[in-house]
Order: structure tokens, then sequence, then C-alpha cells
């Protein structure tokens, strides 16, 4: 049986780089080889594009070769750049592993459209609408979900800090992770929350602190319909969660820790599971995506972001809700990939 052949990409220019690498080494783990030939398509800090043996340490330079991705529909695949010309590798299906800035945002879905190529996930439209969290409220709100008030500051735009509701948090409008984000319990910090998120987008967001914990739902879109893992909750020993901000991850995060299943009242995890279904279709999400929430003290739901290319590694969040409930990472990967050669094919 010839086997799919399945552009990875991983990497990036964003400062989430490290983060997509991490994911990569555990979609290699998890992908099947007996189904799939995979290429391997880093991306380095710098925006240069290799085809590379795997995500391992060294991949920027070992072996590696410059390719790019064409948007000649007719090639349907890579440009690897040989000693005299070019060899043209035609891929069936991509999955871009790429956390954050182009890689979320709809610039590489967009390149992916141009190409012809097949792609695992959210499309360019709701990639960007998800990655600006100012649009995401926006759209989430019109379709009757809650969100936190908010305000958008936009690049050089003065802010009375006297006129916000203490608590508030200011984050970059458009960043993965937790890059930027900081807790602003008085007036005199409201500068220097803003100068740290601008460091990452000059579209910045304040919102109010919502009393409540957080919770997350890992959300998979079939044919058949949505499947959602079991849901989780964040347990926060102190301050606010800050995901890959600590210097190893992987042996657990300073503050917080999580609890799968989520430890809260069979209603609260059907409101908290219709809820992320709701802002998965509201946004138009496609394939995968992990949708963050609000559980409030009073028993609502409301909406915290939406990651579109959730991380994969071995601590990330989506794949332990899915493993949960009964699909390690290999199913996840199995059932993205069919379902997105079917999409393409209709």
């Amino acid at each position: 049986m010839n086997r799919l052949k399945v552009g990875i990409i991983f990497g990036g220019a964003s400062e989430e780089h490290l983060v997509s690498i991490k994911s990569a080494r555990e979609v290699a783990k998890n992908l099947d080889t007996a189904r799939y030939e995979p290429f391997w398509i880093g991306i380095t800090t710098g925006g240069d594009w290799r085809l590379c043996d795997g995500p391992d340490s060294g991949w920027e330079h070992r072996d590696a070769r410059p390719a790019v991705l064409s948007p000649d529909r007719s090639l349907h695949g890579l440009l690897v750049r040989e000693q005299e010309g070019y060899e043209t590798v035609r891929l069936d299906v991509v999955l871009p592993v790429l956390h954050g800035k182009l890689g979320e945002d709809g610039a590489i879905q967009g390149l992916l459209e141009l190409s012809g190529i097949p792609y695992i996930g959210c499309d360019v439209q709701s990639s960007a609408v998800c990655m600006d969290k100012a649009l995401a409220y926006t759209v989430a709100k019109a379709a009757g979900i809650s969100t936190p008030d908010f305000w958008v500051v936009e690049e050089d735009e003065k802010v009375d800090p006297d006129r916000l509701p203490y608590p508030v948090f200011v984050k970059p409008a458009r960043s993965g992770s937790s890059f930027g984000v900081s807790k602003v319990s008085r007036g005199d910090e409201l500068a220097g929350a803003l100068s740290e998120a601008r460091r990452y987008d000059q579209k910045v967001l304040i919102e109010e602190a919502v009393a409540g914990g957080e919770v997350g739902c890992a959300v998979l879109g079939e044919r058949s319909g949505l499947i959602t893992g079991e849901v989780d909750r964040v347990d926060l020993s102190h301050g606010f969660f800050r995901i890959h901000q600590e210097d190893s991850p992987e042996t657990g995060s300073e503050n917080s820790t999580f609890i799968v299943p989520a430890d809260i009242s069979e209603e609260s995890r059907r409101l908290v599971r219709e809820t992320a279904e709701a802002i998965y279709r509201a946004l138009g999400c496609k394939g995968l995506a992990r949708v963050d929430m609000f559980l409030t003290d009073d028993g609502r739901v409301v909406l915290n972001e939406v990651n579109t290319m959730p991380g994969m590694t071995s601590y990330s969040r989506y794949p332990r809700m899915m493993a949960a409930s009964g699909l390690p990472l290999s199913d996840v990967i199995d059932r993205l990939v069919s379902m997105t050669i079917h999409r393409k094919t209709r």
C-alpha cells in the first residue's frame, strides 16, 4: 500500500519556536510510519525553510536542504534545492505544527490555500479571528457566548489608568501562550504592563479579571460531528497561569498543575463541553482546537481564548484531554488526516 506523503511543518519565526519543535517531536513519536511517509520541514527563527530528517536536536544543519512550499498548484508540494536546480516533492497533506504568529494567524494557511495542498486545522479566516483575541471576543459575544469585559488599545494610544476596574489583565491581542501577559492590580502598574505587551504586538487587550477557575476542553472535528476530550482544570497555587514560561515545563509548572478529568460537577462539565463546541462552531474552527474558558464562582462559563493549533508536547493539555477520553495522539493524528483528505476530495 502506498503511504500518504505528509508534510509536517514545525519551528517558525515566532516566540513559540521551541514549543513547536517539542510538539513536532511528540508527533514524530506518534506518527504511524507504516501509513504515512513524513517530510519534515523545519522553519528557523530567521524564517529559513529546511527539509530535514526530523525535529531532533541539530535539525537546522544536519543534512538539511533548503526547501520552499510552492504556491503553484500544479506542483502541489515542495521545491527542494539541489546542487543543480530543484527537486520536486508532491505532498498529499500538510500538518502545520506551528504555534503563534505566522503559524496560527492564517499566514501559513494562506500559503497552503495557494498551493492547493490539503492541510490539517483551521482555515485562513478562523485562524485569523481566533488569533486576535479582540476579534474572537466580538464574534463570540455576537453568538451569545459570555466573554470578559475588554478594551482594545491600539499603537501609541494612551489609557487613563483611573478608568479601569482593577484587577485587569493586559496582554498582546495577537500572540500565543502567555508571552507579554501581566496582571495589573493598581494604576501605577499599567504603563509597564502595556510596554511589556507591546513587545509582542502593538495591538493590546485589557480585560477584566474573571472571578473563577480556568478550565479547558479539547475539540476534534470529524465528518460525523464534534468530539470533545475530557475537561481539564488548571489548579493554581499562586499568581496566574503562564503556560510555556518555565525553564523546563516538562517537569511541571512552578504554580500550576492540570487536573484531568476536572474535579468539577457533572453539570459543570457538561456546560463546559457544550460551550466549547458552541465557541468552536461560532468561530468557524476546523479539525482541532483547544478552547480555554473560565468557570465562574456562580457556575457560568466565560471564553478565555481559542488555540487553533494547540501544543502537542508531552506535557500539553490537548493530547492529555484527548487521551483521558480514550483517544491517544496517534489516533487523533489518524482522524485529522482522514478528515482533511475527505474534506478536500468532496
